[in-house]
């Protein structure tokens, strides 16, 4: 498997560079249409033919799907470009959190694809990648920026390639005694760290996975409940025995920090965030647990207390070898900006409130 290749196409569709995706069943060239402009899509498509890629959940919208593909976000749905459609209506075309300022009039065409597997494997690239999954697609042989295996995507950032990087003591306000931990991947940029409070000792120790949240962790976000958990976390863990706090680089879910965002502006038009996110064309949740997991296998930790309201996490856990004997909760007061995103992850999510 060649992941550097799956990152060479990651760093290409972030900068806005044609990518040539290969599959077992054909191969297919793409721009991002998030990251397209007038000069890179002009030298990408000078005929302005090139069709559209899109997630079966936002096509679902633009009524070219029906609800069980718009089910699974993986599957995707090429749009015939009409010649109507230019650059500004294939971003509002991509871009859900725009319907309601530039409303679609359509008709929309779907078209069969040539290479299914390789444009399901876009679709992969484009969460990982951190952007909307979007694309313009053809299928000639015409020169890109980088070109990957379907296969290397499917096969990018196995958290078996975890690794410890470093160590240090680092005194926090919930325990002065505690130990940082960061690792790295050789796959991606991202570090995820994992915080050690207490003195170990022979029992399971008290475990938060706490997904990172800038808005929430850092910036105070009233919109969600994730930096009280965070706080509240450790000193749950710090009343124990001993714990682990594995903060873990997987904003919004699993979509990264932008589409996060889209994803609330999505909820001010009145969308909940399950809702928000399919729309986008993601999975519900995205967050990979394997590489908590792998974090601690790592530290020689093979069973857990684990603090969660949340019995995705553990499922999640022990399907990745983790054994869970116990799932504490985290409880907190609501406020009048996260109660509807509250309801929505005890009604949607089964978060157990």
């Amino acid at each position: 498997m060649r992941a550097r290749d799956a990152a060479r196409a990651i760093d290409a569709l972030r900068r806005g560079w044609a990518i040539r995706i290969v599959g077992l069943d054909g191969a297919i060239r793409l721009m991002a249409i998030e990251g397209a402009d007038a000069v890179t899509l002009a030298a990408f498509d000078p005929q302005a033919c090139a069709d559209i890629l899109i997630s079966a959940a936002r096509a679902e919208t633009l009524k070219l799907a029906n609800q069980l593909a718009a089910a699974d976000p993986d599957l995707p749905v090429l749009v015939e470009r009409a010649l109507w459609i230019d650059a500004d209506v294939a971003t509002a075309i991509s871009d859900p959190v725009l319907d309601l300022a530039s409303p679609l009039k359509g008709p929309f065409r779907a078209r069969p694809l040539a290479a299914p597997q390789a444009a399901k494997a876009a679709l992969r690239l484009a969460r990982l990648a951190g952007i909307l999954p979007a694309y313009f697609l053809t299928e000639g042989d015409e020169p890109v920026d980088a070109t990957v295996q379907a296969e290397d995507i499917d096969a990018y950032d196995d958290a078996i390639h975890l690794a410890i990087a470093t160590r240090a003591r680092l005194p926090v306000s919930a325990s002065e005694t505690a130990e940082i931990i960061a690792f790295r991947s050789p796959d991606e940029p991202r570090e995820h760290v994992a915080l050690v409070v207490g003195k170990r000792d022979a029992s399971p120790p008290v475990v938060r996975l706490h997904s990172e949240c800038l808005t929430g962790d850092v910036l105070g976000s009233l919109k969600c409940d994730c930096g009280p958990q965070l706080h509240q976390a450790l000193h749950q863990i710090a009343d124990a025995p001993w714990g682990v706090l594995l903060y873990l680089r997987q904003e919004g879910r699993g979509i990264g920090l932008v589409n996060k965002l889209r994803a609330y502006a999505m909820q001010d038009q009145g969308f909940d965030t399950v809702d928000a996110n399919v729309r986008l064309g993601f999975a519900i949740d995205a967050r990979d647990f394997s590489v908590a997991a792998r974090m601690l296998d790592l530290l020689g930790v093979t069973q857990v207390r684990l603090l969660t309201n949340n019995p995705n996490k553990v499922a999640g856990l022990e399907a990745a070898g983790i054994g869970v004997i116990e799932r504490l909760p985290i409880i907190l007061p609501t406020n009048p900006h996260n109660e509807r995103y509250l309801a929505t992850k005890r009604d949607r999510t089964g978060h157990q409130l």
